[in-house]
């Protein structure tokens, strides 16, 4: 059977600030399933590809300089209504607008250093998903 999935990143900041942990108990204390994760450094050319679809803001290169700047944790996340459920508990891209007890919030700096990424739709996590994993390696299915 396979189950809903979805895929995040833990950014650069939250990884140098020591939250890895405590951002991942907080994935599965609402139900979430690991099914795949790893720790990894990201390419210039890897980031611009990734984010391709800023590549016309302004933030563009920021976005990618910090994305390099440092380790990222990549994982995909499983459970029904994967995608919806976990955009509700990231909260808003803005951690200063995001809803009390959601992980940007507790753990985001500012609007580009909010933490985590999450997919916002299915077919975006299953692109994203495979940006990262390759096919043996990704586990969403029982």
């Amino acid at each position: 059977m396979t189950r809903d999935f979805t895929f995040t990143i833990i950014k650069p900041c939250a990884v140098k600030a020591g939250y890895i942990g405590e951002i991942l108990a907080e994935i599965q204390k609402v139900g979430f399933r690991i099914v795949a994760m790893k720790l990894t450094n990201m390419t210039r050319s890897e980031a611009e590809t990734f984010y391709a679809i800023h590549q016309e803001q302004p933030f563009f290169g920021e976005l990618v300089d910090f994305m390099i700047s440092g380790p990222i944790v990549v994982a995909i996340l499983s459970k029904e209504n994967a995608v919806a459920d976990f955009r509700n508990i990231i909260g808003a891209t803005n951690p200063a607008k995001a809803s009390e007890g959601t992980i940007r919030k507790k753990y985001g700096q500012s609007l580009q250093m909010n933490a985590v990424h999450g997919s916002d739709s299915d077919e975006n996590a299953a692109k994203e998903a495979a940006y990262f994993f390759s096919g043996f390696e990704r586990f969403w299915n029982d």
